[in-house]
């Protein structure tokens, strides 16, 4: 697997450029496009930006910052009044450099995407290996626009759609309501399904990841508002299942659950889209900011720990699941000094914020002995649980009799079986199986889109008022959750923007 880093870390090259919509050469230089050997590092450079600080790290921050799901020490340290999780975290936004850097940072993807898809010919009839090639990295610009598109306007709504390059006479773009942007997201994923045929070999995302791309914006657009919803004639839960189900089938779960989360679950069987990282090149420093408190032998932070009672309803509903000790981290022994931190539940007391809630786990670098700032762990997008998780949640609510053998097929992964709540009808499916988006995928960067995704009553009733009125709830060390709509449900734009450009006041 690092070959696959190493080459792909090569062939960006000089392509590492700005952070922000105003490319420099080469990446607006058309030539760059007239040899496939060049377009293929020019579409490792899209990707790249993906792994850059921005778009990675605080992306991560910020989305899962906005769940409701979690509390951190980063800004202020072991404290609930510290500026993250007094606002963000909290869900009380206010202006943050973790969210204006993400913004940032997709942004650059797009700019980068955009260049691609003016410059790059497409063959309706490709037969050379460079015609299948060109087509294949035109896929891909689009896919990493469409992708970021999505990332954007579920978190801010109204946003600036850029589908051209910046000019001497186009620096400002005026914000484009929210059902434009999801039209517009429609489109460049199923050119991109389209136009991605695998050329491009391992590591990079499939045709696939454009379908179940496809397949969530649609599951988006079935619960969406209808001032947002791009065709309110359409069945958008069916639009979904069949999306989802040409994935069925192609992918399968990695045995091991907690190995995911490894160098050694890397570009697994159930990966569907993975950024690919190298300690070396790519900078990472996902296990510097995630690894818990001493748990490795420097450079840590643990900046993520998840809410006491989230971790809790996931024991009382699944005890002995193998992905709680693969996702929640309660007791280990320092690196540096070999003596023991405890926090909750391991230290039940809960007699102060610092050992008050369980750190996340799955980002942390399991090396112990690692003392590098930067890591070489990818980091997974898309995976098949997910899948067969959208694919239950959507055959639910079409009631196609399906819905139950999807999500089996998850939970015999890690020896468990569907609970009571899957067999209690239609409502009670549903909401067993929102549940078991937490359970399974639980800071992987869709939570706080699925808290979300059905809308603010249910955001508030599933999420915000099952913590802010758990029993286990304490001022002195757990956050109180906004139950303001106005606040809950979109960040927002960050100040750079308003700033720099003079059609958005706001």
């Amino acid at each position: 697997m690092k070959n696959i880093k190493l080459l792909f870390i090569l062939s960006i090259g000089v392509f590492i450029n700005s952070c922000d919509l105003n490319e420099n050469p080469p990446f607006l230089d058309n030539t760059v496009y007239t040899s496939l050997q060049s377009a293929r590092a020019a579409m490792d450079g899209i990707y790249q930006s993906l792994t850059t600080y921005g778009a990675q790290e605080q992306r991560l921050f910020a989305i899962n910052g906005f769940s409701g799901l979690f509390v951190t020490r980063k800004n202020g340290g072991n404290n609930r009044n510290n500026v993250n999780n007094a606002n963000l975290f909290s869900l009380k936004p206010i202006q943050d450099q973790d969210s204006e850097n993400m913004w940032g940072g997709l942004y650059q993807a797009i700019a980068r995407a955009n260049s691609a898809i003016l410059n790059i010919e497409i063959y309706d009839n490709p037969t050379t290996n460079d015609e299948i090639g060109f087509n294949d990295i035109a896929g891909h610009a689009y896919f990493v626009r469409a992708w970021s598109y999505f990332s954007l306007v579920r978190l801010w709504g109204d946003i600036p759609m850029w589908l051209d390059l910046p000019s001497s006479g186009n620096t400002d773009k005026a914000k484009s309501p929210t059902k434009d942007v999801y039209a517009q997201i429609i489109a460049d994923a199923q050119q991109a399904k389209q136009l991605l045929n695998g050329s491009a070999g391992t590591g990079y995302p499939s045709q696939y990841a454009a379908n179940m791309l496809l397949a969530k914006v649609y599951m988006t657009m079935a619960t969406a508002a209808s001032e947002v919803v791009v065709d309110p004639s359409a069945n958008y839960w069916q639009l979904a299942y069949e999306e989802a189900i040409k994935v069925y089938g192609q992918f399968t779960l990695n045995v091991d659950y907690t190995e995911l989360f490894t160098v050694g679950g890397e570009n697994s069987s159930e990966s569907i889209f993975e950024l690919q990282i190298s300690q070396d090149a790519s900078n990472s420093q996902m296990g510097r900011n995630f690894t818990p408190w001493k748990y490795k032998a420097a450079q840590h932070f643990g900046w993520f720990s998840v809410h006491a009672d989230v971790h809790d309803y996931h024991v009382a509903t699944y005890p002995g699941d193998p992905r709680i000790s693969g996702t929640y981290l309660s007791e280990y022994e320092r690196a540096d000094n070999g003596a023991s931190v405890k926090v909750y539940p391991a230290n039940a007391a809960r007699a102060a914020f610092n050992n008050a809630h369980p750190y996340l786990f799955k980002f942390a670098e399991k090396d112990k002995s690692h003392t590098n700032q930067y890591n070489s762990q990818n980091v997974i997008i898309y995976r098949y649980a997910d899948l067969l998780l959208m694919l239950a949640e959507i055959s639910n609510e079409l009631q196609n009799g399906q819905e139950l053998g999807f999500v089996s097929e998850v939970l015999a992964r890690v020896g468990q079986a569907p609970h009571a709540g899957y067999s209690g009808g239609q409502e009670a499916f549903r909401d067993a199986i929102m549940d078991e988006y937490r359970f399974e995928l639980i800071g992987e960067g869709e939570d706080a889109h699925n808290n979300r995704r059905r809308g603010f009553d249910y955001f508030l009733k599933n999420t915000i008022e099952r913590h802010n009125n758990n029993p286990i709830y304490d001022p002195a060390v757990d956050l109180e959750l906004s139950t303001d709509e106005n606040e809950v449900m979109i960040l927002p734009i960050p100040l750079i923007e308003i700033n720099t450009n003079n059609l958005i006041d706001g």
